[in-house]
């Protein structure tokens, strides 16, 4: 049995490790030049900063294993960040008694560590899923792929997995379609950090929903480099935007929220079209075992970097049982 994973974000790896430790031949596909999906930093000249996930946690028992090998491996370790709630100026304690986690030095590099046994193929962009035979054909933007595969796991985000799920499950593409998932705007930005008492904040009551000292997680250099994401509704009311037009308005709406009266300098303005969903999908992961063929990610059964290692884990373990 051969199996193409599409995606190689938290889920798409989790699958993809799964499927080989038990011996079965993977190719993990991206479009990206590497992997990492949500998991991605991103480097200037003289800076870097963690653009989609900030951190994870760790409750599931078996989750909490793997995060026990990776900080043993060295590619993780915990951030006590100790994050506060802002609003208005005024912040009081989460206190939620979270262990919270990033990859070292950069959270990208947990999925280059999970990346590292696998058979990888970047910058392959799937345009179709198409069934040939017993088993399934890979359409890319450049033409079809000459392997033929005999299941296929779509490891990416709801709306793009039901677009390609399309014809080759309708059913399950229908259930991954259900599944609303709002974009999100981050930027970098560059700002004396002495002025603020904390680290990382959850934002009340104002377009942004995050903001946190990136230089200042295990690992990094100290460098006054903060993330700020805006919220759902704000940024897909921006989302067609170009990214050099909204990075001012993410500059002022980070200096109205800290209150802060250093100079901040934008950095980069990034777009994730698909971000968390608020209405996850119930189930660990979508599977139509008689087309050997699913769908994984972290709008399974949650929304946190766990649920997306979780998800792609279920999907391995149903088409191992198929």
């Amino acid at each position: 049995m051969q199996v193409a994973v599409i995606g190689a974000g938290v889920a798409g790896l989790a699958c993809a490790g799964r499927l080989a430790d038990a011996g079965v031949p993977v190719r993990l596909l991206d479009k990206a030049r590497g992997p990492g999906g949500r998991l991605s930093t991103r480097r200037g000249g003289d800076w870097q900063a963690d653009i989609g996930a900030q951190y994870f946690t760790a409750r599931d028992p078996d989750f909490r294993a793997a995060v026990g090998r990776w900080e043993q491996a060295g590619v993780i370790a915990p951030w006590d960040a100790a994050p506060v709630w802002l609003e208005h100026g005024r912040t009081r304690p989460v206190g939620d008694g979270e262990a919270r986690w990033v990859g070292i030095p950069r959270m990208s590099a947990l999925t280059r560590y999970l990346a590292a046994n696998l058979s990888i193929e970047p910058g392959c962009r799937i345009t179709g899923v198409v069934r040939d035979g017993p088993g399934w054909r890979l359409d890319t933007a450049d033409g079809p792929m000459a392997t033929r595969f005999d299941a296929v796991a779509v490891a990416i985000p709801a709306p793009q997995a039901a677009g390609l799920l399309a014809d080759a499950a309708p059913a399950l593409a229908a259930e991954a379609a259900g599944v609303p998932m709002p974009g999100c705007w981050a930027a970098v930005l560059a700002v004396d950090s002495a002025e603020m008492p904390w680290q990382a904040a959850f934002v009340d009551d104002h377009p942004l929903r995050w903001i946190a000292h990136d230089g200042g997680k295990p690992g990094r250099d100290g460098a006054a480099t903060w993330v700020a994401h805006a919220g759902p509704e704000w940024s897909e009311a921006r989302i067609e935007q170009d990214a050099a037009a909204t990075l001012p308005t993410l500059v002022d709406l980070f200096a109205e929220a800290t209150g802060t009266r250093a100079p901040v300098r934008g950095l980069l303005a990034h777009k994730w079209r698909y971000s968390q969903s608020r209405e996850p999908h119930a189930g660990a992961c979508l599977f139509d075992p008689e087309r050997s063929i699913g769908a994984c990610g972290d709008w399974c059964n949650g929304q946190r970097v766990e649920d997306a290692w979780r998800s792609g884990r279920a999907l391995a373990e149903r088409m191992l049982h198929r």
